[in-house]
């Protein structure tokens, strides 16, 4: 028992430190890249954090996986470095004897990954989507990054603004060029402003300026002076769609509707907490190290293990998803190999440790052997 409480208190603390450090990577990672999207004019400067959030509840199953795996093949690897497993074995205790401590330490983790895999990562892919597309039906003039041109989202306007206002509704040195029917219509303009009409559809508004019009191929521009020129650049707003591909349904809709590619999000769900289960328990016969050797070819190894597994447990998806096979027969294999693998782990590593375990007869056999050779000689 004290033995039992010692070691969830370590793998607890190692678990910590390993999730900390995925997770800071996992952050790092995703804020450039959101960042990137922000100053290429994708999102909205001020849904960075948001957006953050939801990827950090995209990618939190994987990174709770590969936490609890690291961590019981960190605590195990020590064991054997420490050589506290030989005061173990001497014991008369098992390797098998490691199973329930570390099922108990990892199945509150696998109970987190089932509810974020089953249902919080699709709203999180949900909300992100709805907030990306909030962001692309915004008016173009309020997309606008100062001193950057921004095409529009019809893909025939470019915009260009020396200056924002604190509301974003006021613009400074305005440029928009427009292509209609291969004819361009340049307009330029002192100072501009966001206009909703009875409608409900916004203008920008220009004061002050030129409008060229012409064919690039032609010389023959009409140039035009204006005091106020208004641009539509967005139309009353419309219902937010969504995102509504097979990883942002919940689950009860993927079960209602069982096509090809929600059979296969359906698959990636249901891998994840037994991938979890099973890396924890393939980390325990996978940790034994040499007490004079290293540390990192196990981990090495397990992380090869890993990367192998969740590769495959995406070919079987895209199998699913492709129609090659069917969901009934695509869920299962991959884990059943796994876990054959972790039963003839355990049995080898239980058969060299009863080698010359005094508790068993081949025990006894073979260190009786070794000394009357060793006496021999």
């Amino acid at each position: 028992m004290i033995f039992q409480r010692a070691l969830r208190r370590e793998l607890v603390s190692t678990a910590g430190a390993v999730f900390t450090t995925l997770f800071t990577i996992t952050i790092t990672v995703m804020l450039i890249k959101i960042l990137g999207q922000a100053a290429g004019g994708k999102v909205a400067s001020q849904d960075v954090i948001a957006l953050m959030g939801f990827a950090a509840l995209r990618y939190l199953p994987i990174i709770l996986i590969l936490t609890s795996f690291i961590s019981v093949l960190v605590v195990v690897t020590r064991s054997y470095q420490d050589s506290e497993m030989v005061v173990w074995f001497a014991s008369g205790l098992s390797l098998s004897r490691w199973i329930k401590p570390v099922l108990t330490f990892g199945l509150p983790i696998i109970v987190a990954v089932i509810a974020l895999s089953f249902f919080v990562t699709p709203w999180a892919n949900r909300q992100s989507a709805e907030f990306r597309e909030r962001f692309q039906k915004r008016e173009d003039i309020s997309k606008v990054s100062p001193g950057r041109f921004q095409e529009s989202s019809s893909a025939d306007r470019i915009f260009f603004v020396e200056g924002v206002s604190g509301d974003a509704t006021k613009v400074q040195n305005v440029f928009v060029n427009t292509v209609k029917d291969g004819r361009n219509s340049i307009v330029v303009a002192q100072e501009g402003s966001v206009v909703v009409d009875e409608r409900g559809d916004k203008f920008l508004v220009m004061n002050q300026g030129r409008r060229y019009d012409g064919m690039t191929t032609q010389a023959d521009f009409r140039v035009m002076e204006f005091e106020r020129y208004g641009v539509l650049v967005a139309r009353q707003s419309q219902a937010l769609v969504g995102d509504q591909s097979a990883r942002s349904l919940s689950t009860p809709e993927l079960l209602a509707d069982m096509n090809n590619f929600n059979a296969g999000e359906l698959l990636w769900r249901i891998s994840l907490p037994l991938m979890g289960l099973l890396l924890m328990l393939l980390a325990i016969p996978l940790s034994f190290a040499n007490p004079r050797g290293g540390r990192s070819a196990n981990l090495l190894i397990a992380l090869l293990l890993f990367i192998i597994y969740s590769n495959m447990a995406s070919v079987f998806q895209a199998a699913v998803v492709q129609k090659r096979l069917a969901f009934e027969a695509a869920w299962w294999p991959l884990h059943l190999v796994a876990a054959i693998m972790i039963v003839l782990l355990f049995s080898w590593r239980l058969f060299v440790n009863s080698e010359y375990h005094p508790a068993t007869k081949w025990g006894a056999f073979k260190r009786a052997w070794l000394f009357r050779k060793a006496g021999a000689q």
